[in-house]
């Protein structure tokens, strides 16, 4: 049974919600806490976050940049990057390709 499509925890005080993918591209929603941070990391895909709501500081290879509701930032493939929730935010990320490391322990 899939679990794509549910609210899981990520971290402390962030949520996120994975929406069915297509053949190269998927999304997922993410909800964080003021000053909830989502931990540096790096991954192949290439990452476009769009802020439906709230203000997040993003670092991407060390380079702060600030996006507010309405704003998007992109990370490129294998970019350190991490957030850090300013205010109570939601977030809209898209991915391409597949992040079969979150899918696969979903379906």
């Amino acid at each position: 049974m899939s679990r794509l499509n549910n609210w899981e925890n990520a971290e402390p005080g962030v949520k996120r919600k994975m929406f069915n993918p297509g053949e190269t591209i998927m999304m997922m929603e993410v909800h964080f806490e003021e000053g909830a941070e989502g931990y540096m990391h790096s991954h192949v895909h290439e990452q476009l976050s769009y802020c439906l709501e709230g203000q997040l500081e993003f670092t991407v290879n060390g380079e702060k940049t600030v996006i507010s509701a309405g704003e998007t930032v992109f990370i490129p493939s294998n970019a350190e990057h991490g957030c850090r929730a300013l205010k109570k935010s939601r977030l809209l990320d898209a991915f391409t390709p597949l992040r079969l490391d979150l899918l696969a322990e979903k379906i």
